[in-house]
């Protein structure tokens, strides 16, 4: 448990990530209306949050435009049409999934896009080619995260290698994404303390990223608050793939900082989330995300498992243990 002091206090190096139109977007293929993204964008800006995620720049040649909403690919001028200039202190990100993204070709010069930030989602076993997008990114004179991925299942040795790799290029912030949910805060302490012994050691920033599947995403980064990690995702209604994310409305309330302002978070649930779960988007913990999370599983049994809209879980839980 940290100490009482650090949690009553607030750093001014800390950010808050809005990733509600990316992590969110995998629950309805990111068809979300004009309406809600421009309702999101200035709730954003008077909630305080820093930085707000609009989707990924996902490569049209792999991915059919037909199939998803706008938000899977980013282009300029859709975020153009939300943001304009841009004249607040609110930044823009976009996410390039490594292997995914033709990011040479789709990822404009800083000085012709209204983005500011990339960031660079990988599997550490493509560290390499995650490098590639980073200084590429850099180069365009963006600021840069990178997001290591399922972190639950590497070998320690691995991510120091990684971590070692990441230290090494120009990459601003590096994140702990428990991908699977599976992680308690104890061991994101550990986490947040190797993670931290890199960013120490070439000046980088640490973020988190945390998945609800054993109810415990603000409770992970709330530790890692406590651990010295400063830019912090969420979104509203935790909405996310899967179990969903920690919830931005938690963090408003929870972080000390009187810039954050939790009553626009509120009034926009109040809005818009409400209305998405009515209309039948389905996220959120239940027995099936806990049962991955417990296993240390990529959720795609229990999202498919939903998705059918089964409710035999004793059954799921012994596919899911099967040997065979």
């Amino acid at each position: 448990m940290k100490e009482v002091v650090k949690l009553m206090d607030y750093r001014p190096d800390i950010k808050i990530v809005d990733a509600t139109l990316r992590d969110g977007g995998l629950v309805n293929n990111f068809r979300f209306t004009d309406e809600f993204v421009k309702d999101l964008y200035q709730t954003n800006i008077k909630a305080g949050v820093d930085v707000m995620e609009f989707g990924y720049k996902a490569d049209k040649e792999m991915f059919d435009v037909k199939d998803f909403g706008k938000w899977k690919f980013c282009d300029d001028e859709d975020i153009r049409a939300v943001v304009g200039d841009n004249n607040t202190d609110l930044k823009i990100a976009v996410m390039a999934d490594v292997g995914r993204c033709n990011y040479k070709q789709d990822i404009k010069p800083r000085a012709e896009s209204p983005v500011d930030v990339i960031r660079v989602a990988t599997y550490i076993n493509q560290i390499p080619a995650a490098i590639d997008v980073i200084e590429d990114a850099v180069a365009k004179g963006y600021e840069v995260t990178c997001n290591i991925m399922a972190i639950s299942n590497a070998q320690e040795a691995d991510i120091r290698v990684a971590l070692d790799l990441l230290g090494k290029s120009p990459v601003n912030v590096i994140y702990i994404v428990d991908s699977f949910g599976a992680l308690f805060p104890e061991q994101i302490a550990r986490i947040a303390a190797l993670y931290g012994e890199y960013a120490a050691k070439y000046g980088k920033k640490l973020g988190i990223h945390a998945h609800n599947n054993q109810q415990l995403a603000f409770a992970n980064t709330v530790e890692a608050v406590g651990d010295g990690v400063d830019w912090l995702d969420g979104t509203y209604s935790e909405m996310g793939r899967g179990a969903g994310n920690c919830a931005m409305e938690l963090l408003l309330g929870f972080l000390k900082n009187p810039k954050y302002n939790l009553y626009p978070a509120v009034q926009f649930i109040e809005k818009h989330m409400t209305k998405l779960k009515e209309d039948g988007v389905v996220w959120g913990y239940d027995m099936q995300y806990l049962l991955t999370g417990m296993l240390n599983q990529h959720p795609r049994t229990a999202i498919q498992f939903t998705k059918d809209k089964r409710k035999d879980f004793s059954t799921f839980y012994k596919e899911i243990t099967s040997q065979e």
